[in-house]
């Protein structure tokens, strides 16, 4: 151990007997005393700086500690959470990825084999929802890219693109259905039920497990949600494939065809709503759905000390992130630290993980712009 370490411990050792001596009695009875007493007093400040008050507030600082380590706690907790949670979305990701290549390289050989266009044609729809899982697979890597000198948030608003990009091309896959739909009205085209139902069951098989897999998590992420959706579209198609093809093979009514068709598509509409709604409305900055500004303005006002709440902007940072900033009017003699602890507990609890908080006394006038406020 060199000389510094020695000093440095000796230090050490002097400053933990001096702060349980800082508050006693001083008495001074001659220079060397005297010059103890000053380097007790200098210590007992840097220590009141560092520890909140070691001597005078001993009280307050266990109270403190004991949130701080209960919030370290928490926080670790929750980012174990995360890490699993990210693991989990991306492993399924993966794993939809390779039984759809799959089946779109086996759908096109057929294609090809057979000189079928319309598995040809399949292939290239099946093609496009691989580019979907694919994009959310890409969407999940991102929101684990860690922050940068300009990129504050890391990269977790991309998960917005790519969930708004999601929504689009299910909106650009329904009205192709509905477009083809229309046309083989004027103009009906005979179909091969036998090859139809085949194809169509196996694409059943293979979208209803992808389907599957991606529901466990898609209440967790929006872009988990958006492939979701974009599978069960396709297991609805093959459904409604399967069961045309079994009537056109029986009744030779290709009509039938057009009909399912459109029933499909309005199904898909009207399920997936929602998520097309969610998926716009977090990329213009609105509210996320999950979150009810009402409640947590009234959550936050139960929080004692807290007199009102103006100024509130909540908004998604990712597609499973949430954050909001707010001016807080509190009573002049509440502990401010205390009070965000528990507003930030209140908050997390209604799905806000990212919380700004600004404290103003009740006698103050708030000098915010009223532009952008929301009381």
């Amino acid at each position: 151990m060199s000389n510094n370490d020695i000093s440095s411990n000796a230090i050490t050792d002097k400053i933990t007997s001096d702060s349980e001596k800082c508050c006693a009695e001083h008495e001074h009875h001659h220079e060397d005393e005297e010059h103890e007493h000053n380097h007790e007093h200098g210590t007992c400040e840097h220590n009141h700086e560092h520890k909140h008050g070691h001597c005078e507030h001993e009280h307050e600082h266990d109270h403190e500690h004991h949130d701080h380590m209960h919030g370290l706690f928490h926080h670790n907790h929750n980012h174990f959470e995360t890490n699993n949670l990210d693991d989990s979305i991306r492993k399924v990701l993966y794993i939809s990825i390779a039984i759809n290549l799959i089946y779109v390289a086996v759908e096109a050989f057929c294609g090809f084999k057979f000189n079928s266009l319309g598995l040809l044609s399949d292939a290239g729809h099946n093609l496009s929802d691989v580019f979907s899982l694919g994009l959310s697979l890409i969407a999940a890597i991102l929101a684990g890219v860690h922050t940068k000198a300009n990129f504050t948030y890391g990269l977790r608003k991309s998960t917005i693109l790519i969930s708004l990009i999601n929504a689009v091309i299910l909106i650009v896959a329904v009205l192709g259905i509905i477009y083809e739909s229309i046309r083989r009205f004027s103009h009906p085209e005979p179909i091969q039920g036998v090859m139809v139902s085949y194809v169509a069951a196996i694409g059943i098989l293979i979208n209803g497990l992808t389907v599957y897999l991606l529901n466990k998590n898609r209440s967790d992420d929006l872009n988990v949600a958006g492939a979701f959706w974009h599978m069960m579209a396709d297991t609805l198609v093959s459904i409604g494939v399967l069961v045309s093809g079994i009537i056109i093979y029986f009744t030779n009514l290709y009509i039938i065809d057009t009909i399912i068709s459109l029933i499909v598509a309005v199904i898909i509409i009207v399920s997936s709503w929602d998520f097309l709604c969610d998926s716009l409305k977090i990329a213009v900055d609105g509210v996320p759905s999950s979150i009810n500004l009402d409640e947590v303005t009234q959550k936050c006002l139960k929080v004692e000390g807290v007199k009102s709440i103006h100024h509130i902007h909540i908004w998604a940072v990712s597609t499973r992130l949430n954050a909001l900033t707010a001016h807080i009017v509190v009573d002049h003699k509440v502990d401010g630290h205390l009070v965000k602890s528990q507003l930030r507990k209140v908050l997390a609890q209604l799905g806000i993980e990212h919380a700004t908080l600004e404290l103003e006394d009740a006698n103050e006038e708030c000098t915010a712009s009223e532009a952008c406020c929301h009381s």
